[in-house]
């Protein structure tokens, strides 16, 4: 059984985001670190870039595969987890804490009432 923490929202590729109102904290699941194996690489988007929901923004590797990262909101990067360039493996150990990836702030906060909510995400990981 993967943790899904009620407190986010979910995209069905496996992407999370939690809100404070105005931005976004961005990351993906327990599953979906699970799925890939140990991380080895992550590609993230720089500060001031512009992200669209539903659109690449990064791309994550792990010894199995190549996966590209998807944005569950729209809006501007103003924070990205640089710990992750020199420490991927957080990623595998905290997906939900220091394995977080982007802190956006967001342009549309309707968008995120059209992500799963947790119970939906277990349905579909289950």
């Amino acid at each position: 059984m993967f943790e899904v923490p009620e407190d986010r929202k979910y995209l069905e590729s496996h992407e999370y985001a939690t809100t404070d109102g105005e931005t976004a904290t961005v990351g993906i699941s327990d599953f979906a670190q699970d799925e890939l194996g140990d991380v080895v690489f992550v590609e993230l988007p720089a500060e001031g870039d512009e992200m669209t929901r539903g659109e690449e923004f990064g791309v994550v590797e792990s010894i199995k595969a190549v996966s590209d990262l998807y944005a569950p909101v729209s809006g501007t990067v103003v924070d990205v987890n640089e710990e992750l360039f020199d420490r991927p493996e957080l990623v595998n150990e905290d997906p939900y804490g220091e394995g977080w990836m982007l802190e956006v702030e967001v342009s549309d906060a309707d968008e995120f009432d059209e992500l799963l909510s947790p119970e939906e995400y277990r349905d579909q990981t289950e």
